[in-house]
Parts: C-alpha cells; structure tokens; sequence
C-alpha cells in the first residue's frame, strides 16, 4: 500500500481542469441561452467539437447527450448536460445536480388507434415495439406482462407503424409529430428535461465538487429570475400594511421613504405567474405607481 502523495506535490503540478461536456443538437440553444445569461459565454471555433467556455481553468467538448451520460459514467468527462432520459435508459450511476427544465420532454408509448380500438386496449398477441430506448422499452414490456419484442430504431420511430411495428415507445415534446402519424398516445414511461450532471469522482472531489456548486449558483439565479419579476410600488403611511399582506415575495419587501416623507416605496420579488391576480390586488389595496421590470438573476 502506497499512500496518496497528490497533497504533497506543488500546486503547479495538480490537474485542476474541470472536464465539461456539452450537448450537440437541439438541447444546444435554450442550453446556451441559460450560460449566457448567467455570465458564461460559449465560443464555438470553425472545428465546432472543442468550444471555449467562459469560466476558468475548463476544457471542453461537444458530445451527443448519449455520450455525455456514459463518459460521465466512465469519469472521463467531471461535469455534463444531458436529458434524463438517456440516463435512464443507460442505466448508469452519475449524480443529478440541477433540473434546468429546459426542452422538457415525456417518454411515451403510443400506437395506431387501429390497434388500441374502442376499449383503448392492446390486443392480447405478440407485439412488436419500436424504440430507441431499448432498456426502458423492455422494463415497461416486463412491468406491464405484454408478449412482446423491442425493434430497436434509430431516429424517426413515429414511421414504424403499423407496417413495421405495432407500437412504439418514444420521446416527445408535444404529441403533434406522433398524431400527424396517426399514433395515440397510450402511457407515460417517464418525464425528461435538460439537466446538469456530475461523475461520482467529480462529485466526491472538494475542488472539483466546489466548481460545480458555483456553477450551479449562477444557472440557478437566471432560472429563478425567469419565475419571478420585480415590483415596486409607492404606498402612504396608512396603507402600508394593508398593501405589503398582498405582496408574497421571498422573504420580506423592501421598503423605503419616499422623499419628504410623502409615504413609502416597497420592491417585492414576485411569481410572473401571479401577476395577473397580483396587481389588481396591489391596486385595491391602495399601491400606486406600479412599476414591474425583469430581472436577470436572483440569488436567494
């Protein structure tokens, strides 16, 4: 047994690089929104495969999401992005770090009405399903007691049926492409979206571990700015209280004097959903000058 040297040797010498791996194809640009937004540019030279990520002491490479999940697995690559459907279907044991629920995503099984018929029931004969997903496809088959195959596709499943398959199982963000095909959606295997991944050895790494929770801060402010929108508000001395019970926000409003004592100014973090409800309310309750703006990150 030899002991571990690495703390001995001189900081020069230890490989600090933080591996990353980015996805090519359509997770890319909601992905690369979210990175600039949080302060992290993304520069793609003519070759395209090894972009320049705007944080330091990084390398990088563009990986299709299915390569990204086994290299993470394997510890190749410390940090990825990828959707969780291929985790799934890979099987393998990395670590969730954040859901970025960007390209949000269902995997679904669905077949020709044809088939299902009035009931909405498979037939009781053998089946054939076509899928990319061959694990999750054989674990659904296993769980639901079907007599059936797996047809292992590679792109444009939705085509398969009915000539060559009876069904399929495949991801979708919408349903339109799947009933252009005549297909009906019949069960949800599981929910997918974009999400940060890190390998074990990464994440069992203080220095390492420490560069990706500093990742995560920054992603997680643009994420929760998009849920929320700034409210300011004048408010007399009277009517304060009555207004600040309307205002949710994060913890507690801001409030200032406004000049010459002429009432006060509250600034509330609030839920963009809740605002239709939300300023009518702030109105009623005697709020004035209503000022809503967006914010670009928030750190709670």
């Amino acid at each position: 047994m030899h002991a571990d040297r690495t703390s001995d040797l001189p900081a020069s010498t230890v490989d600090t690089t933080l591996r990353v791996a980015l996805p090519k194809g359509r997770m890319q640009e909601g992905l690369f929104a979210l990175l600039r937004e949080a302060g992290v540019s993304v520069r793609i030279g003519a070759r395209g495969y090894r972009p320049t990520l705007g944080l330091p002491d990084t390398e990088t490479k563009l990986l299709k999401p299915q390569s990204i999940v086994e290299m993470l697995h394997q510890g190749s690559r410390d940090v990825g992005f990828a959707g969780a459907d291929w985790v799934a279907e890979l099987g393998v044991d990395i670590v969730e770090v954040l859901d970025l629920e960007l390209d949000p995503v269902q995997l679904v099984a669905a077949a020709p009405g044809a088939l299902l018929g009035l009931a909405g029931r498979l037939p009781s004969r053998r089946l054939i399903v076509a899928s990319e997903y061959q694990r999750l496809t054989t674990l659904w088959i296993a769980e639901r007691g079907m007599d059936a195959t797996v047809l292992r596709s590679y792109g444009a499943t939705e085509v398969f049926p009915p000539e060559d398959a009876d069904l399929i199982v495949d991801n979708t963000a919408t349903g339109e492409t799947l009933a252009a095909n005549g297909l009906h959606i019949f069960d949800v295997l599981l929910r997918s979206s974009t999400r940060l991944y890190a390998s074990r050895a990464a994440w069992a790494d203080p220095t390492r571990r420490g560069r990706i929770e500093d990742l995560v801060l920054v992603l997680r402010s643009v994420l929760e700015a998009r849920r929320r929108v700034m409210v300011e508000v004048n408010v007399t001395d009277e009517l304060l209280e009555a207004v600040v019970r309307v205002l949710p926000c994060m913890r507690e409003p801001t409030i200032a004097r406004l000049h010459g004592n002429a009432g006060f100014a509250i600034k509330a973090a609030v839920p963009r959903e809740a605002l239709a409800t939300l300023i009518p309310r702030v109105k009623a309750a005697g709020g004035t000058d209503i000022v809503v703006s967006a914010l670009a990150q928030l750190v709670p």
